[in-house]
């Protein structure tokens, strides 16, 4: 197999990030899809256990070598599931069940702003220049997208119920992202996500049972059985893209 160059290297990761997040960015849309046919527990739940059963024949192998460490770091583990896998994602799909994917959308660009604040709060770390421009880039981008190049159409933007919601887990992530730093490097990252998507199962499950006994789920139909798929494996797949690219997320 050829070396690439350091010039289509870069192409080649920038390109992978950019798919990653267009992986993403799917996830929001059939969220919003779904709606009606889960509720936002339950598809979180079925999401995370399609990602664990893709992570777990690369991860189970270097888990079983790592049990020691995994065991010295159960406490941030269970926070980053917490937050990360558990509370972020159901709150954005309780929130896209009343709001629209661009709503939800447009208040995701403000992460950036949480992942400062959390991280000045948390680890009294100052944001840069640098990192306070490419905030203030991305969230131009969205409104430029979102108002179609009319900024002016932001003027009759209109707020839903589940805007609120989706606001809430922004913070949320703020705290995963900054807690993620102080992961274990000796957990690699495809096995890190694995134990982390376990562990928010884990959580999960109380509250899946629950809605399960509540109201007994039917046979999914053929399009809704795709989304949950896509959503479950667009998490690995990016997930796996980032990591190998050294960029440390759980989407």
């Amino acid at each position: 197999m050829p070396t690439l160059a350091p010039k289509e290297t870069r192409l080649l990761a920038l390109a992978l990030l950019a798919l990653a997040n267009l992986l993403w960015a799917g996830n929001w849309v059939i969220g919003r899809a779904l709606r009606e046919a889960f509720d936002p527990v339950t598809l979180n739940f079925w999401r995370w256990l399609i990602a664990a059963l893709v992570l777990a024949p690369f991860a189970i192998r270097e888990i079983a070598k790592k049990r020691d460490t995994i065991r010295r770091h159960a406490g941030l583990l269970a926070l980053l599931a917490l937050t990360g896998v558990a509370v972020f994602h159901s709150l954005v799909y309780l929130g896209l069940r009343t709001t629209t994917t661009i709503n939800a959308v447009l208040l995701n660009s403000s992460v950036p702003l949480f992942m400062l604040l959390c991280s000045w709060i948390i680890e009294r770390e100052s944001a840069t220049r640098r990192q306070v421009a490419g905030m203030l880039v991305s969230l131009l981008g969205i409104l430029v997208i979102v108002s179609q190049g009319e900024l002016v159409r932001l003027l009759h933007f209109e707020f839903h119920p589940g805007d609120g919601w989706i606001l809430l887990a922004m913070p949320v992530w703020g705290i995963y992202s900054v807690l993620l730093k102080r992961r274990p490097p000796e957990l690699g990252g495809v096995s890190l996500l694995f134990v982390i998507s376990v562990a928010g199962l884990v959580m999960l499950a109380p509250a899946f049972v629950l809605e399960a006994l509540r109201a007994p789920p039917r046979w999914p139909s053929a399009g809704e059985a795709a989304g949950v798929l896509y959503v479950g494996l667009a998490a690995s797949v990016a997930a796996y893209i980032c990591w190998n690219r050294g960029v440390a997320v759980v989407g």
